[in-house]
């Protein structure tokens, strides 16, 4: 029991919710409560919700350790003064646990100083971030609390016991506990909560006062009942809410009435792009912040967006995982999704172009829309993504504005290591997060070479790793340096970096790149009419240019193809065509390394969409044969290895790849991990210090199993997770593999197309 006797004052919505959610757990000895509607007692003692009421406190109180205010907020006071006096009357102890639901703060606070002169040790302000449209005691719900959130206000003065005993029971009730201070609370509440409420109430008094009200109503949408639902809340509370909190809903009115004047404008001028960045940074941000605070990927919809109380901090599906039953044959003709390299610089580009850009084949991955975000919370108005279509209405090489909040790449190396580059040559500073994965992977391998540049850029601890922090240089008074510079590993990310610094740079960029990594960059700089100087490993831009917007066809991604020309070259009796897959020379190191292999590969209808090759890639079933792999062909299949380490392990004779230390060093080490999960589904493999050692199990037999079932961890690395996906082609029991979501990072509906061409993937959610 978290409490011999709990008396929880005031039985509305929320008061009675939470005494039916303690009766229905048992989470306390006994039950009592207090109302001045002797109706709401009468119910609820007849309901067994409670075990004794009243509509006085000092009828009920005694004894009980822990008080729970759920009335009014003006009345918040009044109640103070009847704990003070049971206080007095020695009905209960002085450390006797007292906390509230009110949404206010600040003045709640105030009135237990006046009424106690100081704060009893057992006070503990709390406010659950939970509703619902009707109201009172015969609205309650006792699942009203579970996954919302309860705002503690810790004070100096309160015990921790307290604090702690009130943590406890509101998880007890499904709530998830946040802490603030009163006075962030109060200005919190007045825009999320407050400031909403007052307008519903406004605008439904503005149209129920017009002449033709009648029609109005009437003839009102769906986006009306949704917006004005709040106004049915109850008005005497809301009075006293707008009242209390009169200083910071004040603040937030003024704010949102000067917001309401450029809107106004907007309209007045028939300014169509400013209007449309407008209504799609304020869609998109509704978006972006829900899965930004659950870790949810973009393309995963929030379990209840339509719940406006609560739905930034609402996830079903933290964590995934596949259930693959072994399958051996696959057959078909299918589109993979857009390249995620290419879809990535397309809205780079376009945002930084003259002009109007159209993206078509967008992958809508999380990665990508992570970029996407970043350069609408930079005042760049991008409409979509709708089927793979993308409009960018370019600002200008100059053209970016300040993000009034850090910008959140994701999972995205990718947007974190050229956006980096574009940002410090800005005119404002710039903050760069990422999620739990993005934050343990190295970022001094571009911030050292910017500062090389003049650039003022900052990683975090010891390893330089995200948040980043960058000072723009133009808002200096100064501009970056071009400079040569001789790259100690291949990285189209870092030479990408450079390479966009350089736009903004004095004099000539260089970067000089040891073996050909992939030059999307390169072509889609060339495509926007900014010149770009390519001699062999050497690549050179002048800054001072500019580029203008042109169409981008994003072909399909040859990393995602990767995993199905594995998945035909391993399965009985398969085949299988991928149609237009982007066939840039610098990313085809896969199919050179499965054709060493003794892989069945056909190309054909090779043509050219915009500046980058493409073609389809027909797979049939063969037999693998181990090899030692060239590693100038490691730069040209870096993110294809997890899949190719599958292949490895079914074919003939030992594999070994060097040169590959850049592995260590994505979403996950990729080596270390696929090492893992190989030696788990019986696999033997030897890892070395820039590769690893496979042995493979493959004979003459195509349907011979080579692994065995297991449950696979893919440390939340999508390659790793679709790379052992594949592998249950050639398994002789179910495997399992935990962690899936971030599949969506780079290929959305991958199990379902697997499915479609005989596999057998069953998705479980957390």
């Amino acid at each position: 029991m978290l409490f011999e006797q709990v008396c929880i004052i005031g039985l509305g919505l929320i008061g009675a919710s939470l005494a039916q959610a303690i009766k229905d757990r048992q989470l306390v000895g006994r039950l009592v409560a207090v109302d001045r509607h002797a109706l709401s007692i009468e119910a609820a003692l007849k309901d067994n919700v409670i075990d004794a009421g009243s509509d006085s406190l000092l009828d009920v109180v005694e004894g009980s350790d822990c008080i729970i205010i759920a009335v009014p907020v003006k009345t918040v006071a009044l109640i103070f003064e009847d704990i003070e006096q049971a206080m007095h009357k020695g009905l209960v102890k002085a450390d006797c646990v007292i906390s509230d639901v009110s949404s206010t703060k600040l003045n709640v606070v105030d009135a237990a100083k006046k009424v106690f002169h100081e704060l009893p040790i057992g006070f503990v302000p709390a406010h659950p971030i939970a509703g619902a449209e009707q109201s009172g005691y015969s609205a309650r719900r006792g699942n009203l609390f579970v996954n919302h959130s309860l705002i503690i206000c810790e004070l100096t003065s309160t015990e921790p016991e307290a604090i702690e005993k009130v943590s406890k029971l509101w998880k007890s009730v499904g709530a998830k506990i946040m802490n603030m201070d009163v006075e962030h609370h109060d200005a919190v509440l007045a825009y999320t909560s407050h400031l909403p409420h007052l307008l519903a109430f406004n605008l439904v008094e503005q149209l129920a006062s017009h002449d033709d009200n009648m029609d109005i109503f009437r003839y009102a949408a769906g986006g009306f009942r949704d917006f004005s639902r709040i106004a049915a809340s109850d008005p005497v509370m809301w009075h006293d809410i707008f009242i209390a909190n009169k200083p910071a809903l004040l603040n937030a009115l003024d704010e949102y009435s000067s917001y309401l004047a450029k809107l106004r404008n907007l309209i007045d001028n028939e300014d169509s792009t400013e209007l449309l960045g407008l209504l799609g940074r304020a869609q998109s941000a509704r978006k972006h912040f829900g899965h930004m605070l659950t870790s949810t990927p973009y393309t995963k919809q929030l379990s209840d967006p339509s719940n406006t109380d609560n739905f930034m901090t609402t996830s079903s599906n933290a964590s995934s995982a596949y259930i693959i039953t072994p399958s051996t044959t696959i057959n078909g003709s299918i589109h993979v999704p857009g390249d995620k390299s290419i879809s990535h610089r397309s809205i780079m580009f376009g945002s930084l172009a003259e002009g109007v850009t159209k993206v078509t084949g967008f992958l809508e991955g999380e990665d990508a829309l992570a970029t996407l975000q970043a350069f609408r919370d930079m005042g760049v108005t991008i409409e979509g993504p709708e089927n793979g279509e993308v409009t960018i209405h370019g600002v200008g090489i100059n053209g970016l504005k300040p993000s009034n909040t850090p910008l959140y790449m994701g999972n995205s190396g990718t947007t974190m290591r050229l956006l980096s580059g574009i940002l410090a040559a800005q005119s404002f500073d710039s903050v760069l997060t990422g999620d739990a994965s993005l934050s343990k992977r190295p970022m001094e391998r571009v911030a050292k070479p910017l500062r090389e540049m003049g650039a003022t850029i900052q990683t975090t601890g010891e390893r330089g790793t995200a948040p980043i922090s960058i000072t723009g240089s133009a808002k200096r008074g100064s501009k970056l340096k071009g400079i040569t510079y001789d790259m100690p590993v291949a990285s189209a990310q870092v030479k990408s970096c450079l390479l966009l610094a350089g736009l903004w740079a004095e004099g000539k960029t260089t970067v000089i790149q040891p073996e050909i990594s992939r030059d999307h960059t390169e072509r889609m700089l060339s495509a926007f009419g900014y010149n770009v100087d390519v001699e062999g490993n050497k690549i050179s831009v002048i800054g001072g240019g500019k580029m203008t917007a042109c169409n981008i066809a994003v072909p399909a991604d040859i990393s995602s193809a990767a995993f199905f020309m594995v998945a035909a070259s391993i399965a009985k009796d398969s085949e299988i065509t991928i149609n237009k897959v982007g066939m840039n020379p610098t990313r085809t190191g896969v199919i050179d390394i499965l054709k060493l292999m003794n892989a069945n590969i056909t190309i054909s209808n090779e043509t050219y969409v915009g500046n980058e090759p493409v073609a389809d890639i027909t797979i049939k079933s063969a037999t693998l044969k181990g090899i030692q792999i060239p590693e100038e062909f490691v730069p040209l299949a870096i993110d294809e290895f997890p899949v190719l380490f599958i292949a490895a392990s079914c074919a003939q004779g030992q594999t070994v790849l060097t040169g590959a230390k850049e592995l260590r060093i994505k979403e996950s080490d990729r080596i270390a991990v696929m090492a893992e999960g190989l030696i788990q589904l019986g696999v033997n493999c030897t890892v070395t210090e820039d590769g690893i050692i496979i042995e493979g199990k493959g004979d003459n037999s195509e349907s011979e199993a080579v692994f065995g079932g297991g449950e696979i961890y893919s440390h939340h690395d999508h390659r790793i997770a679709m790379s052992f996906s594949i592998a249950s082609l050639r398994a002789n029991d179910t495997i399992k593999i935990e962690g899936v979501e971030t599949v969506n990072t780079s290929f959305p509906g991958f199990a379902e197309l697997c499915n479609s061409i005989g596999m057998n993937i069953a998705v479980k959610s957390a």
